[in-house]
Order: C-alpha cells, then sequence, then structure tokens
C-alpha cells in the first residue's frame, strides 16, 4: 500500500475517532467479536451438531478457506496496523498484519451464506448490515484502515455469492466420487495451502480434519442434526463442546513450544484433530449414545 493511501486511512481513523468515548469503544469491543475466530468456533458446531450437518461443513470449509485466504495475503503484503504507525489510533491491538481484514471479510462470508437459511428480507439486511457495523468497528478501534476494511468486504461477499451459485454444482460432483477420492483430493489440496501459509498451519489442520471428517461423516455415520428436540440438541451441544475443549487444550498441553522444529506440525495435528472432532468424532459419538440418528437414506 502506498504511502498517500496510509496517510488518508489514518486521516480517516482520526476522523472515525473524533466521536469516541469509553461507552462507543466498549460497544465496539462487543461488535468487534461477533467477526472473531472465537465467534465462529461456538456459532458453527451449533450448526452442525444441531440444525443442518450438510450446511454446517459446507459453512465451515467456505469460511475457513476464505480465513486462509485472508492469512496467505496478509503474509504476503505485510502491511503493518495502523497502530503500529501511529500508536495514538490504537484503541485495540492486533498482533498479525493489517491488509486485509479478516473481520470484515469473515462476516461478509458468514452473513451472506447464513443468508441463505434466513427468511427474506431479514437474511439479505444482516448479510449487508452486520459486515457493514464490523467492518466500521475495526476501522475506529484503529486495527484496520478503510481499504483494509473495503477489501474484506469485497473478497467476503465474492466467496459468498460464488458458493450460492456453484456450490451445489461442485457438491453433486464431489458427492458422486469414490471416498478414496475425495481423501486423495483432500490431501494435496491442504499440502498445497499450507505451502503457501508455511508459518500458521492452524487454519489448514483444522480445515483438512474438518473435511476429512466430513468424507466419513457422511458415508458411514450419516448423522442427522434436524434431529431431536431442544433438550437432545442442547446435551449434543454441551457434550460436543466438552470434547472439543478437551483436544483443544489437552493437545496444547503436550505440544512442544514455539520455536521447537516440531511446533508447526503438532499445531497441525491439533488442529486436524479439532476438526475430525466436530465433523466425525462428536456426531459418530451422539449416534453411539443415542443422542442422535442416521439419515435413514
Amino acid at each position: 500500500m502506498t504511502d498517500s493511501l496510509v496517510t488518508w486511512g489514518l486521516d480517516c481513523i482520526r476522523s472515525v475517532q473524533t466521536v469516541a468515548s469509553p461507552a462507543l469503544t466498549a460497544c465496539m469491543r462487543v461488535l468487534t467479536l461477533m467477526g472473531s475466530e472465537y465467534f465462529y468456533l461456538l456459532i458453527l458446531p451449533v450448526i452442525f451438531w444441531c440444525v443442518d450437518e450438510r450446511f454446517g461443513v459446507r459453512f465451515g470449509l467456505v469460511i475457513l478457506f476464505s480465513t486462509w485466504v485472508n492469512a496467505a495475503i496478509k503474509q504476503a503484503v505485510a502491511l503493518a496496523r495502523p497502530f503500529t504507525v501511529d500508536p495514538s489510533v490504537g484503541l485495540s491491538h492486533e498482533s498479525t498484519y493489517s491488509f486485509p481484514s479478516n473481520h470484515a471479510q469473515g462476516s461478509a462470508v458468514f452473513w451472506g451464506l447464513a443468508s441463505q437459511k434466513i427468511k427474506n428480507p431479514w437474511g439479505l439486511i444482516l448479510a449487508v448490515v452486520v459486515p457493514l457495523a464490523i467492518g466500521f468497528s475495526r476501522i475506529y478501534l484503529g486495527v484496520h484502515y478503510p481499504t483494509d476494511v473495503a477489501i474484506g468486504w469485497i473478497l467476503g461477499w465474492s466467496f459468498a455469492v460464488l458458493w450460492i451459485v456453484l456450490g451445489k454444482r461442485l457438491e453433486m460432483s464431489l458427492a458422486r466420487l469414490q471416498r478414496r477420492v475425495k481423501v486423495i483430493l483432500i490431501a494435496p489440496l491442504t499440502l498445497g495451502m499450507n505451502a503457501l501459509t508455511a508459518n500458521d498451519t492452524n487454519l489448514t489442520g483444522v480445515f483438512f480434519g474438518t473435511a476429512l471428517g466430513s468424507v466419513f461423516m457422511f458415508d458411514m455415520v450419516r448423522f442427522d442434526a434436524s434431529e431431536g428436540k431442544a433438550g437432545k440438541k442442547l446435551l449434543r451441544f454441551v457434550l460436543g463442546a466438552v470434547g472439543l475443549v478437551l483436544i483443544y487444550f489437552g493437545g496444547k498441553l503436550v505440544s512442544p513450544k514455539q520455536g521447537n522444529d516440531l511446533y508447526a506440525l503438532f499445531r497441525f495435528i491439533r488442529y486436524a484433530l479439532v476438526g475430525a472432532w466436530v465433523s466425525l468424532g462428536a456426531p459418530a459419538l451422539f449416534v453411539k449414545l443415542g443422542l442422535g440418528a442416521r439419515h435413514s437414506d
């Protein structure tokens, strides 16, 4: 990004922050959480385990791939955050690079895809308004330039529209493939993704685990997320969440520390297990315990 765009971006942030107040800053920090990975870690298992397993896999893999694209661009461009250039605008802080905004991109993908499941006109309204609000919060907090947010929106809505238009066709093509062919396709795709973002293997790990687990889940377990009343679905979520926490933090305890030669490999494995638990391990356990049913078809 040119110096003139950086200067213009900082001027925009300063203009936005003229209305800053402690209460507004607190609201913006809460709002920005709706575009964070923690929000998706909470919502995606709910969709997969309690609403619609096919939509959940589609939802998760598209968002994960979008996030990986964002991380790859961030590493390639390596643009410093606004608060690094001018500490006075930093109402919040992030450790990664600035361009493009993953909060803006991720929220545009998430709510764009979610609009398919929400009755009109609310689906379309949320698909536009929520990403706009989250993107504005990133500018207000001084963690992104306006150009970061704008490109994030464009990328995110593009991913959502492409999947809405082409997703069904792709899914039908993949469904006709044998299980071993699907596994063979997933492995080199993940390897290629990992090669481009070798410094951060968590995204590729969870993508690999989710994709691979879903192949076996649909072919063998055939878990039906729509089955059961609210109480049974709540039990599924609680049990699944406990397993998720145990895998995530248990894996963290036994993993080598950052700087170790095996750190990236163990990080990949830990996140792959997280993805596999969501897409295969937990559904299989639900069926085994009678908390979930199989599809009859």
